[in-house]
């Protein structure tokens, strides 16, 4: 085993996760080594061996399988799920609580609530304004954070997966260029050589060299068939950085849609509070409840994968060689998880017996060219063809000794660590930051909004109780019937008065003696149209000059002496 790397090490927040409690449902401590590939680490239903011994029909006993002579009745019960996905109750452990304590608070605001003086709801109503005002500025501030650890996690992937790509393409060069090797020699060289050696019949020493370059031939096409297939790594992470990029964009476009939901709630608070609006406060509750709901299934689902995370950011060697044991041996899935001057290149005798066996075959082609060529004239054609095979087959393997150098395949695994591990992981530490602070702040600002809405109710029950006969009482609407004042007619509607009005002739005013009319004011829009100040001018009170229309301003100089005596002397100008 190779010594440690000092090109990467762990972040502290991968330790901490990773030292954080694995647990099982019973509390059970267990072993925080991530194994994904293991049933216990999936969370899936895993069996374990307890069996039932039988010595007779009424007698059992259960033991930890001893070795006995006893029947084993039964060997197989459910280990329960763990560690992870424990975390991830977290979140609906929060929400359940977050919901219990809304319902306390809403049992004591319908249970406990109080007629309280008017000086008193100034300062509550601004407490719950306070309390609203400090719940958006939190959830704002949340929000700024959950923007950040959003694009930091994003930017981790998105490492990752470049890492991922770029490694598969490599893989993908070693594939190809090993298999157009290996088809260069079945093929041609061999389809070559058999023609050359029909054509070299009667001369031996020919037929010797052929010998000698069909056993190079062979050689090369050992050594490169027992060169590791990595076609399944190369198909495998191909799926994989596919498979990741399509759920990172899920991932990411889900934070962005409860981001920007949690920007909209708070502009909406504000606008709900100040309209006094009930339906906008019933909608914002909605939305609140969703998304609380959907912050503390974030902070569940981001805790669990943070942890998960971690668990391979510690000793990722480990996995990545339990994973590649199946088409690499150890001592190639370490040099290139190492990648240390100290290790020996696995394929170095290979490639170097590949080289030498080409070299060995170009210097017996040119042999050939130069004394066979002028005896054999027909075997130029076989000779400059193997020539140019050989040439391109040792271009392919300068090619392949560069791709299987650990350099490029380390330096895209540390940059897949790197981007996992420190932004990956630390983007999400915020994500779980923002989901927790959003979730509380949301809590706050229903209790807030819940409080908001029984003031509502007890403003507007003061508004019902108020006299309506105030003529100061911006709600008075409706008119009340008086009759002792129901002679009191309005001059705006005189020509449609009472029986009595309409026998009343007003005598011609010549214009010249007429005096200019006064503005009046209209009362029933100052007084809510109430009969005692509806018709009632303001002359003499120093009130300032209404508007009337012509037909207003000629009802009123045409009353008669005997309207005046009805009216009083109030009306005269």
């Amino acid at each position: 085993m190779a010594t440690a790397r000092l090109d990467y090490v762990a972040p502290w927040w991968t330790y901490w996760l990773h030292n954080f409690p694995h647990f099982s449902f019973f509390f059970q401590s267990v072993d925080n080594t991530f194994k994904p590939e293991e049933a216990s680490y999936q969370q899936l239903q895993s069996k374990f061996c307890c069996c039932t011994w039988q010595k007779n029909p009424s007698f059992f006993v259960s033991s930890p399988c001893p070795k006995t002579t006893y029947l084993c009745v039964s060997c197989c019960r459910q280990q329960p799920p763990v560690s992870l996905i424990l975390l991830a109750c977290v979140g609906a452990v929060g929400l359940g609580l977050s919901l219990l304590v809304l319902a306390v608070y809403l049992a004591c605001l319908c249970c406990c609530r109080k007629d309280v003086e008017e000086d008193t709801k100034r300062p509550e109503t601004c407490c719950v304004t306070w309390a609203a005002i400090i719940a958006g500025l939190i959830i704002c501030s949340a929000v700024g954070l959950g923007f950040y650890g959003n694009s930091e996690t994003n930017d981790g992937v998105y490492q990752l997966t470049y890492s991922l790509y770029n490694a598969n393409h490599t893989l993908g060069g070693i594939n190809n260029l090993v298999g157009g090797s290996v088809g260069n020699v079945e093929t041609g060289l061999k389809q070559h050589l058999e023609r050359l050696d029909e054509i070299f019949a009667t001369r031996t020493d020919y037929l010797q060299a052929l010998r000698f370059m069909q056993l190079m031939v062979n050689n090369v096409i050992r050594e490169l068939t027992t060169l590791p297939d990595i076609n399944k790594a190369n198909a495998d992470l191909a799926a994989i950085a596919d498979q990741i990029a399509f759920t990172e964009y899920c991932r990411w476009l889900a934070y962005l849609l409860l981001l920007i939901l949690d920007l909209v709630i708070c502009l909406a608070l504000c606008l709900g509070m100040a309209k006094q609006s009930r339906w906008l406060l019933i909608t914002i509750m909605a939305f609140v409840m969703l998304s609380l709901i959907l912050s503390w299934a974030s902070l569940g689902a981001g805790t669990a994968t943070a942890v998960g995370t971690s668990d391979f950011c510690v000793s990722p060697d480990k996995f990545i060689v339990n994973q590649t044991k199946d088409f690499l041996s150890a001592d190639v899935a370490h040099y290139y998880l190492f990648c240390s001057p100290n290790l020996p290149n696995p394929f170095q005798q290979s490639l170097t017996i590949c080289q030498r066996s080409v070299t060995t075959m170009q210097i017996q082609i040119q042999g050939l060219l130069q004394f066979s060529v002028p005896v054999f004239p027909t075997a130029e054609r076989d000779l400059l063809g193997i020539q140019r095979l050989l040439n391109s087959t040792e271009f392919s393997l300068h090619q392949l000794t560069a791709l299987l150098d650990c350099r490029g395949l380390h330096k895209d695994y540390l940059d897949a660590l790197m981007g996992v591990c420190y932004d990956g992981v630390e983007g999400l530490l915020y994500l779980s930051l923002f989901s927790l602070l959003a979730a509380c702040a949301l809590s706050a600002m229903l209790c807030a909004i819940f409080r908001v809405w029984t003031l509502m109710g007890s403003r507007d029950k003061e508004y019902d109780d108020i006299d309506e006969e105030d003529p100061f009482n911006p709600q008075a609407r409706r008119i009340s019937y008086n009759p002792r004042r129901s002679n009191i007619h309005s001059f705006c509607s005189y020509t449609s008065s009472l029986g009595s009005q309409a026998s009343l002739h007003p005598p011609p005013q010549s214009a010249s003696n007429a005096m200019p009319a006064p503005e009046y004011m209209n009362q029933s829009m100052l007084f809510g149209g109430s009969p005692r100040y509806e018709n009632v001018p303001l002359i003499g009170r120093g009130s300032p000059p209404p508007s009337y229309s012509p037909s207003m301003r000629t009802t009123y100089l045409s009353m008669t002496d005997a309207q005046i005596r009805h009216f009083g002397t109030d009306f005269q100008v």
